[in-house]
């Protein structure tokens, strides 16, 4: 069975992707086809904010393109210096809170260490941040994007936690969606399920998916509860949504899904 994934191929240099390993495992056919196109922003006073670790309580991470904005910054030598020297140090005495693996993985590559990636989403996390930081204490730095959702900062905000938030990149449709669908469609048909990654993702693909299939697609699945209810309030049913943004969850989640129905185990 054929499956479209509507995100981004992991970096070639670190392997497959594990999205398309997995679902393989499963006799999921996957494709990948890049939805989204970033531009950063506000990079210096970015780094001028992690440049003072001490005005903070710590870390705010719902995105792996938020740890991209800090690379970046790091590509300067003499940020990466100063980053190396003492300021991973100070930042790492402090909490670092992720949700999601590949955020938490890009955390780590910075050298910080991550908590709460196993929350899966940015409400459970606000609730695992409130159980750890006391009101009124100093602010958690929150790099993140223009299209951020309230949740997060909605709830630590009425249990008094202090957040600051830096829009550090915004999102568009990438320039060659539209020519990607229509290629995959032609050549490839229609799959089996089609998974949407992020309410962005909505936006920008879901009429023309429909447009291509003739609305003949009845799978339609989410990574996560945010993008459920992004299908959800454009009038479609969700077939399924993953229990935590993993590849793992995922793909027992299409697995299922996929299955006749009545039936249980391989069919």
């Amino acid at each position: 069975m054929k499956v479209l994934l509507l995100k981004d191929p992991k970096d070639k240099d670190s392997g497959p992707d594990p999205y398309i390993k997995e679902l393989g495992s499963y006799s999921l056919e996957a494709t990948l086809i890049p939805v989204l196109s970033f531009e950063f922003t506000s990079l210096d006073s970015l780094f001028d904010k992690l440049s003072h670790p001490e005005c903070y309580g710590g870390l705010v991470f719902t995105s792996p393109r938020a740890l991209e904005a800090i690379k970046i910054c790091l590509k300067e030598k003499s940020k990466k210096e100063a980053w190396s020297k003492s300021l991973k140090q100070m930042w790492n005495i402090k909490p670092t809170y992720v949700v999601g693996k590949a955020t938490a993985s890009l955390v780590e590559e910075i050298g910080l260490v991550p908590q709460g990636e196993k929350t899966g989403n940015a409400e459970k996390l606000a609730e695992y941040i409130c159980s750890r930081e006391k009101p009124n204490s100093s602010a958690l730095l929150f790099p993140c994007g223009a299209l951020k959702r309230e949740v997060l900062p909605t709830v630590l905000r009425e249990k008094g936690v202090p957040l600051e938030s830096l829009t550090v990149y915004r999102t568009a449709q990438h320039p060659e969606l539209q020519e990607s669908l229509s290629t995959y469609f032609s050549q490839q048909g229609i799959p089996a399920s089609v998974v949407f990654f992020s309410p962005s993702g909505v936006k920008f693909c879901l009429q023309h998916i429909q447009k291509l299939s003739g609305d003949l697609i009845n799978q339609l699945a989410a990574i996560g509860p945010s993008t459920a209810e992004a299908l959800q309030g454009a009038g479609v049913a969700v077939s399924c949504t993953a229990g935590s943004p993993t590849p793992q969850d995922l793909a027992a989640a299409l697995h299922t899904a996929l299955q006749p129905h009545g039936c249980s185990g391989p069919c």
